[in-house]
């Protein structure tokens, strides 16, 4: 049986709807960021799932030293308060460094351990001290049973743990989703979201950044939504083309009611059918 965490006042985890995760991979403007959030809250008024906007406001584990890594970080926190405030949606937003984390805790309402820092254990305990939820996103290089001694560094708060699943990493410059591990999780007591975005990631690939396969993300999350997830994360960008980090992964905004209704779709068609089993 799956866990439950809250986030924002919302329930994730067994029982409970299918939470949207949604947003662009890092802040890289007041305007662009505010777009993404004024439709993630016409989404959010129009389904009855709840909504949680993600975003970075730095991106530490760039590729390259010549890539875009964020803007200000009193900048880009006011920026995640101000949604916050003025579009009622709950903040979700990465740490790397336990030094961030007690001004990031004022403004976020679950915060999100990196793949890369998944096994960082005082950056986990000092972030499960702030007593908010963790999203913790499962490495590329553990298999899913490795989630549980991730947790128990967690118990030192009181806000929960969820893992992602993002892939495994499958030789160079590729990943490969195991949705075993999406079962395997739960069964260990944990609420678990798929990562669509960074599953179809190519790390690396694209020459001192990143590339990935994008048609792939749908079919993906529609496989996800069919083995059973709690919450669905996805980013979305106005222009992926013209984003500053991972251009080929993010979902056009234009397009996020195409991934909702389909992915909703089959969470419907699923419980229904496992409520016949």
């Amino acid at each position: 049986m799956a866990g439950m965490i809250k986030i924002g006042g919302f329930s994730v985890g067994e029982g409970h709807p299918l939470t949207f995760i949604l947003g662009p991979c890092v802040i890289e403007s007041e305007r662009t960021t505010l777009l993404v959030a004024e439709r993630l809250r016409a989404l959010a008024d129009r389904i009855e799932n709840p909504v949680i906007f993600k975003a970075s406001y730095v991106k530490a584990n760039r590729t390259s030293l010549n890539s875009f890594t964020g803007l200000d970080f009193r900048e880009a926190l006011a920026i995640l308060a101000r949604i916050k405030e003025e579009f009622n949606l709950p903040i979700l937003t990465d740490v790397h460094t336990t030094e961030d984390i007690p001004a990031v805790a004022k403004v976020a309402d679950c915060l999100q351990i990196p793949a890369f820092l998944c096994r960082q254990t005082q950056l986990i305990v000092q972030a499960a001290q702030t007593g908010l939820p963790l999203n913790i996103k499962k490495g590329q290089f553990l298999s899913p049973t490795d989630a549980r001694h991730i947790a128990d560094k967690a118990k030192s708060g009181f806000g929960g743990v969820m893992f992602t699943e993002r892939g495994t990493t499958f030789g160079y410059g590729d990943l490969v989703v195991d949705f075993r591990g999406l079962v395997i999780m739960q069964e260990m007591g944990y609420p678990v979201c798929y990562d669509a975005s960074h599953s179809v990631q190519k790390p690396g690939a694209a020459g001192g950044r990143s590339g990935g396969v994008r048609e792939f993300l749908l079919p993906l999350a529609r496989a996800a939504c069919a083995v059973g997830i709690d919450a669905l994360f996805c980013e979305v960008h106005p222009d992926p083309g013209s984003a500053l980090s991972d251009t080929e992964t993010q979902w056009p905004l234009d397009r996020l009611d195409e991934l909702v209704d389909n992915v909703l779709t089959i969470r419907r068609a699923a419980d229904q059918l496992r409520s016949t089993v």
